[in-house]
């Protein structure tokens, strides 16, 4: 970390994991159906890279694992905004790939220790709403991936709301629970029905140091 570039995002970001909607991961808890899969996308409000500026640029990113995430194995393909300039694509690369952040310091740089298979970097046009108060976002990477969330109902089919406050998360610190489908083509094919979805505003750095903590109420810039 000594020649590590300085730097920060804050996103909105989206989750659609196979898992059950209360995701067991996010209580250090095995996957619910044996392997774990799904895709992240996010829309950075604030960020840089040392001197590089990374406002507005979109990322979006698969996992796959045969197991649990921490028993590794797993596949990785990120896509990065076509229009992010040459130093742009560099630096997201470099934050995706979890290559100068300290050790537990965001999910990218625990997620990357256990990966042995890289697809990509792909560069292409993607579509990315979210309303994280709503619960609701839809990604598109064409021809890739296609993805959508919405909040959950109960029985009655009454939308219920559900949060999740993590003080000393290093994926988020307060996020809403919905739901999600994906379908994805490509090296990593995948489709998930009606499984676990997260609403969030990202708040990463290089450094582990605490931050504030990005209240739902900030969730729309």
């Amino acid at each position: 970390m000594a020649d590590a570039v300085e730097w920060s995002i804050r996103a909105r970001f989206f989750v659609n994991f196979n898992c059950a909607h209360d995701c067991p991961y996010q209580f250090d808890m095995l996957p619910s159906h044996g392997p774990c899969r799904g895709v992240a996308a996010f829309e950075i409000d604030e960020g840089r890279y040392g001197s590089v500026a990374l406002d507005r640029l979109k990322a979006v990113v698969a996992f796959s694992w045969p197991g649990a995430i921490s028993e590794g194995g797993g596949q990785v393909l990120t896509v990065i905004d076509e229009r992010a300039a040459p130093d742009q694509r560099a630096a997201l690369m470099r934050i995706m790939g979890g290559e100068d952040a300290s050790p537990g310091a965001d999910f990218f740089r625990i997620f990357a220790a256990t990966v042995e298979t890289r697809h990509g970097p792909l560069f292409s046009a993607i579509e990315f709403e979210i309303d994280i108060d709503q619960r609701r976002a839809a990604v598109v990477v064409p021809g890739v991936i296609d993805s959508r969330g919405e909040p959950l109902h109960d029985g009655s089919g009454r939308v219920r709301r559900v949060r999740v406050d993590m003080p000393e998360g290093f994926e988020h610190r307060q996020a809403e629970v919905g739901r999600g489908w994906t379908r994805m083509s490509g090296p990593m094919p995948m489709r998930l029905t009606d499984a676990h979805g997260l609403f969030a505003r990202l708040d990463l750095s290089a450094d582990p140091a605490p931050r504030p903590v990005p209240t739902v109420a900030e969730s729309t810039p």
